[in-house]
């Protein structure tokens, strides 16, 4: 289970603009809720989910692979830190916490302890109310951080799900990235999609206190492949938040949190996040 802080913690930036996202805020002004221990969730029913990583795979484009296949035909692999001139620092997926603003009142997330390294699953099933994750980035990483990289994937697609058409906003799988610079929030929120456009952006919000964007990372299948990304943390904050000029000052990036969803289209949604780390 996620791990989680006692009532009246303050939690990071990251947390905050989690909640803000899902509660649909128009102001970062409301202090940040408590994180509380999660309800424990219903016994699941049969789930149409990928082996573990390292069980054998199925000759089938829904094949499962372990965690070191996370590169898929015709994507390359991402390079080493060392290659690129950076220093790695990985962070353990135990130490999510659960949103209090944003989440239901039953966490439907887990740690996997796989011999190739523990992840975090999540199982979405109706009538369960929507649970977000969040990560606060250590500060003194705040300033330093060049890129962020981890590793999802999908086991069940939520059905006809289109972040970007109303009344279909599920994804089987959504990771937050957050910034701030005095009182105004930055997020953008990249979602693994079951039939929306690999590439668009949609539900932009612009005010005094919140900017963010909605971006569609992946799509549809396969299910039960590892996907690798890396994200230039601060060539995406120019592109979305400053029309790409090399020159805008960057605020500080201060976490991260994953999501999967189904109560739009009142599906099960199912996916599995882990390699959470950013290069410096």
């Amino acid at each position: 289970m996620p791990r989680t802080v006692g009532p009246g913690s303050l939690l990071s930036g990251a947390l905050l603009l989690c909640a803000l996202l899902r509660a649909g805020s128009a102001s970062a002004q409301t202090p940040p809720a408590a994180v509380r221990e999660p309800a424990a969730a219903p016994a699941p029913a049969a789930l149409p989910a990928a082996p573990a990583p390292g069980a054998a795979a199925a000759p089938s484009a829904t094949s499962a692979t372990t965690l070191a296949q996370a590169s898929p035909a015709g994507r390359a692999a991402l390079p080493s830190a060392e290659a690129l001139g950076l220093t790695e620092e990985k962070f353990d997926v135990h130490k999510f916490q659960v949103v209090e603003r944003s989440s239901g009142p039953v966490s439907y997330y887990r740690v996997i302890e796989d011999p190739q390294g523990p992840y975090l699953r999540g199982v979405f099933r109706p009538p369960l109310e929507t649970v977000t994750l969040g990560f606060e980035l250590p500060e003194h990483l705040r300033r330093v951080s060049k890129k962020l990289r981890w590793k999802w994937r999908v086991t069940v697609l939520p059905k006809l799900a289109d972040e970007c058409k109303g009344g279909f906003t599920d994804s089987a799988a959504v990771v937050y990235l957050s910034w701030k610079r005095g009182l105004r929030w930055y997020a953008l929120k990249y979602v693994w999609s079951t039939v929306g456009q690999v590439g668009r952006v949609c539900q932009q919000r612009r005010n005094m206190f919140v900017a963010q964007d909605t971006i569609i990372r992946e799509s549809g299948p396969p299910v039960g492949q590892w996907f690798e990304e890396e994200i230039d943390l601060d060539a995406e904050w120019r592109n979305h938040f400053e029309g790409g000029d090399p020159k805008a000052e960057v605020p500080d990036f201060v976490g991260f949190g994953v999501m999967c969803d189904g109560d739009q289209t009142q599906s099960v949604s199912a996916a599995d996040f882990s390699s959470f780390s950013v290069l410096k």
